[in-house]
């Protein structure tokens, strides 16, 4: 059985998609990434993304019973535009002031779910270590999108994580709120949630949201990092571990891969368009 370190003392590919992609086309990269780590046609990938304006939702948001209404209010009261991605969990928001980071390595039934959350904890808490030593992985339940690792100082969450499974490769997913205000944020997702949902009694429980309980790192930190700054901490941060950095582009390969996944992502997303239209 794999050591923590052994995830980290290996080649991993650096991919920056921090400017110029489309959020759906990010879900689609990291399906493509996985299929080739978990066919052994890639090392393992670090790709670092970051979306303007948009609010990825979860399969059980593209439930709502008045997501129709939830979105209008995002689109036209906020400014936001909506997708629904490819893994787990529920709405969370991302802008300019939120890195996301997918970490994609290979493993299938031999690596367990929270082995695959373990080692994005690993590398988040190399990442602060300088700053803090209080990062905590535990349900932050009145956040958007809780979960069990959730992370957080003092109760404040200020990072959520995802993961997915796809051919024989992992990616696990996290969302940092490094700028900005995190109750700001999750005062849109509690306004998002009390137009699509209005009250109505539905089987699967949407979290009641408390905007006091999520924070960004630089509030909860009291510093002034940028997404850029934090980039550089773990780039820093994965070489300390062991890990060794190459930076080969997407393959022709990959892009034909990337195709049928981005199709895939399409069809997802307009099949909750589809399912609007009948409220």
């Amino acid at each position: 059985m794999a050591s923590m370190q052994d995830y980290f003392t290996q080649e991993w590919r650096y991919i920056d998609h921090t400017s110029g992609l489309q959020p759906m086309q990010s879900f689609s990269f990291d399906d493509t990434f996985c299929d080739q780590v978990g066919n052994d046609r890639s090392p393992s990938v670090v790709r670092t993304w970051i979306h303007n304006h948009v609010v990825i939702l979860g399969i059980h948001d593209s439930r709502l019973p008045y997501l129709k209404d939830g979105i209008a209010y995002l689109n036209d009261v906020k400014g936001y535009s909506a997708i629904v991605r490819n893994s787990g969990g529920l709405g969370v928001v991302l802008d300019k002031g939120v890195l996301n980071i997918s970490l994609i390595f290979k493993g299938k039934h031999d690596v367990s779910i929270d082995t695959g959350y373990e080692v994005m904890l690993r590398l988040i808490r190399e990442m602060f270590k300088d700053e803090t030593d209080q990062i905590e992985n535990k349900e932050i339940a009145a956040s958007y999108c809780p979960g069990s690792y959730d992370l957080s100082i003092n109760n404040k969450k200020f990072a959520g994580i995802s993961q997915r499974r796809v051919r024989g490769g992992i990616a696990v997913q996290i969302y940092l709120c490094v700028e900005g205000s995190g109750a700001e944020r999750a005062e849109m997702m509690r306004g998002f949630y009390q137009e699509a949902l209005k009250d109505e009694k539905t089987k699967f429980i949407y979290p009641t949201i408390m905007p006091a309980c999520m924070a960004s790192i630089n509030e909860l930190l009291d510093t002034s990092f940028t997404t850029n700054d934090i980039l550089f901490k773990l780039l820093q941060s994965l070489k300390t571990l062991g890990a060794q950095l190459s930076m080969d582009p997407v393959t022709e390969e990959e892009w034909t891969l990337y195709d049928k996944y981005f199709e895939r992502m399409i069809e997802r997303n307009n099949k909750m368009l589809r399912n609007m239209e009948k409220q």
